[in-house]
């Protein structure tokens, strides 16, 4: 169907991915299958090369990790998919594309683990994994959606601060999300706001890779394009080089960490719901931040003042937007499918009076309304 110039469209969360990355201009996709997040390379199979994108399937997830590098570094934006399995063995190069400033976005499904763990059941155990995954401090953006729509519109997101910022950016979804069809209207190309890497402005024989802008980030040119540089996994200086002096060691890894901080404003997302007179609020991402908006509805039927913020964008934490709800509030209801990782975060930032009280399943099944409006009208 069409609204306008509109297309209403009937699709999966994995789906809503693919128009999602497509539009913001994804054109290579090398991924192995998985479950739950095997439709995601299935659709891209067939949609990618009729917008002259390439789609391959590798042999695994180390080496689709490091196909999608490669296709960034020759000036393609890229993408691979995958769950918790796939993601672990992804982690050495992820971290190689976190020290060479590659953009690329990966969209890890998440299921319940360890190991193979509950391959179709629900769970939001590799938080602190995407952020935390590979060794040695790096940057990195981690978000999360909640909804079909969110697939579509938070995956454009994905793309664009990775393109503007040089960075890999995590997404992460789950099994409901993942697999709920909903109606969903995409927005025409016009609408859709696409962010491309800046090119060097100065010669080839000028050109600094890693010298940063205003912002820290440096200027990428595409492989072939008549700059020629080096590209390493080692601390390399503003020439792209192996260095050992403890001066560049310390430039490089300011710079890395100064380009996220000075985007915080841009970078840290989240969505409010009721909190402007909430006495008790809770705070959710991924589906069960579905649940907790149902459960924050029911709550003030019966009179109590709740509120929810949805957290869309999980690092770097978005204390700026976590800390007024802290303050606001006497408790704050933090229901996960973990053990507790976003409550760590939470309760590292807490500097008020405000109780936090956690809510975890562990057992592969989704966190419904009622467990959250249960847990929410004891706060």
């Amino acid at each position: 169907m069409n609204d306008g110039d509109r297309e209403r469209l009937l699709l999966q969360g994995n789906e809503a991915i693919v128009h999602g990355a497509i539009a913001a201009g994804c054109r290579f996709f090398a991924g192995y299958p998985i479950t739950p997040a095997s439709e995601i390379a299935e659709l891209f199979s067939s949609l990618l090369p009729a917008v002259g994108g390439t789609f391959i399937q590798m042999e695994d997830e180390i080496a689709s990790m490091g196909a999608i590098v490669g296709a960034s570094l020759a000036g393609t934006k890229s993408m691979t998919a995958t769950s918790g399995p796939g993601f672990s063995l992804m982690q050495e190069n992820l971290g190689f594309a976190c020290c060479t400033e590659v953009p690329c976005v990966v969209v890890n499904v998440m299921r319940g683990g360890p190991s193979t763990g509950l391959p179709t059941s629900p769970a939001q155990g590799d938080v602190q994994m995407a952020r935390w995954g590979t060794h040695g401090d790096h940057p990195v953006i981690v978000l999360s959606v909640s909804t079909v729509s969110d697939s579509f519109s938070i995956t454009v997101k994905a793309f664009n601060l990775s393109e503007k910022y040089r960075v890999p950016v995590i997404l992460l979804s789950d099994e409901v999300v993942a697999h709920t069809r909903e109606c969903v209207i995409l927005p025409t190309s016009d609408e859709v706001k696409v962010i491309d890497r800046i090119k060097p402005s100065v010669p080839p024989d000028w050109y600094e890779p890693y010298e940063g802008d205003i912002r820290g980030v440096p200027p990428m040119p595409s492989f072939g394009a008549g700059y020629r540089h080096h590209v390493t996994g080692l601390i390399h200086d503003k020439h792209g080089y192996p260095t050992q002096k403890s001066e560049e060691i310390e430039a490089f890894h300011i710079r890395m960490t100064q380009k996220i901080t000075r985007g915080f404003p841009e970078i840290q997302m989240s969505r409010e719901f009721f909190l402007d007179d909430a006495e008790v609020a809770v705070i959710a991402y991924g589906s069960v931040a579905r649940s907790a908006l149902r459960a924050v509805q029911d709550a003030r039927k019966h009179g109590v003042k709740a509120g929810l913020l949805q957290l869309i964008t999980l690092f770097p934490f978005p204390r700026g937007n976590v800390s007024p709800v802290l303050s606001a509030c006497r408790a704050v209801l933090v229901p996960e499918m973990n053990m507790g990782q976003i409550s760590r975060e939470v309760h590292r930032v807490n500097q008020y009076d405000c109780r936090i009280v956690k809510y975890n399943r562990v057992d592969g099944q989704i966190i419904t309304p009622t467990e959250i409006f249960k847990s929410l009208i004891k706060l």
